[in-house]
């Protein structure tokens, strides 16, 4: 098990960049200081984490040797919230302070936050650096790694963005006790993804460790988060663009966004719809013949004692989750492709599935209210 602070490394050549994982980097200038150093910096934040962590994060930052005080930028929290008029804000308040293209953004928070500050460090002025300080497990394990930025649109999520890779991750699991049960339940979310899609193995471990992770045990929150970023790592430096392998990383997610815009953004939680979304692909997967009844049982069972909900809102349709899983991002040449699972820790990206049994999938899962 892991045990104070550790560092693993994107190994993508001149961009790649170094994840730091431990508790107390806030307190930790020197993580963020090669980064920073003699820089004009803007730190986007939002209500919620500003108060709670901003003092320590100025502190941090006072010791970086950064050029002048930081710029502080605070959004409204939540998932609405995450639109292009933000990402304006963002834009008219750099330019109004006249940071120039040798400026860094710090993003001081969950997905979210991370998301938008991205997007905004990616176009302003044709892409500044920036660095991620996440503070919500789903953010650490896996949105603040892997350069993908970007807001959603009434009409599917994540439709507009940027890949723009960070300088730095800086993880400090200590800003988790103070991350609310459901945040905490829709992180867990991804961190099962990584066992269905690659790691049988991780996976069997957090059959073993799912209810340490829910009490926030400090030895087995780490391992989990580090041996996610790991796996992260990899997927990235195989395939940064999401040409390839890099698409495994959507288990669940075709589902669980089509959840997110049918529900309005913010009535679930990402991660909660992801995790009903690995539901939903688990049992299509069974239905296929590809995964074994036994597989799509543990994978079941999992999520359900992370908190997660197997079944969708019944206000989303059948009708309703094939509009807006037609307008997924990995849609190719009109085809609706999907992860789906071959067994615990192998999944594959296909077109080539029963129609019949997205059919059956959906009439099972998303019924009317």
């Amino acid at each position: 098990m892991m045990t104070g602070m550790e560092s693993l490394n994107v190994e993508l050549g001149e961009r790649g960049y170094p994840i730091h994982i431990g508790p107390g980097m806030l307190g930790e200038p020197e993580r963020l200081r090669p980064a920073l150093h003699g820089r004009r910096v803007a730190v986007v934040t939002n209500t919620t984490v500003g108060p709670l962590y901003g003092d320590a994060l100025r502190r941090n930052l006072a010791a970086c040797d950064i050029s002048s005080d930081p710029l502080w930028i605070e959004l409204p929290d939540g998932e609405q919230h995450k639109t292009l008029a933000t990402v304006e804000t963002i834009l008219s308040r750099l330019l109004e302070a006249r940071l120039d293209r040798g400026s860094r953004i710090v993003a001081l928070g969950g997905g979210v936050v991370g998301d938008i500050a991205g997007f905004a460090a990616a176009i302003y002025q044709r892409g500044i650096d920036f660095v991620q300080v996440p503070t919500t497990l789903l953010a650490q394990v896996d949105s603040s790694v892997g350069g993908k930025t970007g807001v959603n649109h009434p009409l599917g999520k994540n439709m507009i963005g940027a890949f723009h890779q960070p300088r730095a991750v800086v993880i400090d699991t200590d800003t988790l006790k103070t991350l609310p049960q459901r945040e905490l339940q829709a992180g867990l979310a991804e961190v099962i993804k990584y066992g269905l899609i690659r790691d049988a193995e991780f996976f069997a471990w957090l059959e073993e460790h799912i209810e340490a992770l829910r009490a926030l045990e400090p030895e087995p929150l780490a391992y989990a988060i580090r041996r996610s970023c790991a796996c992260k790592a990899e997927i990235v430096a195989a395939d940064e663009r999401e040409g390839g392998i890099r698409a495994l990383l959507n288990l669940g997610h075709t589902f669980g966004h089509a959840i997110e815009a049918g529900m309005g953004y913010g009535a679930w939680l990402h991660g909660e719809a992801v995790g009903t979304g690995m539901a939903m692909a688990a049992r299509m997967s069974e239905r296929m013949g590809w995964l074994d009844t036994a597989g799509r049982e543990r994978a079941e069972a999992l999520i359900q004692r992370a908190g997660l909900a197997l079944e969708p809102p019944g206000a989303v349709t059948p009708d309703r989750f094939r509009e807006l899983m037609a307008i997924d991002k990995k849609v190719a040449s009109g085809r609706l492709r999907l992860v789906l699972l071959r067994g615990i820790g192998e999944a594959v990206l296909t077109d080539a599935f029963e129609q019949d049994a997205l059919d059956d999938t959906l009439h099972e899962h998303a019924r009317v209210a």
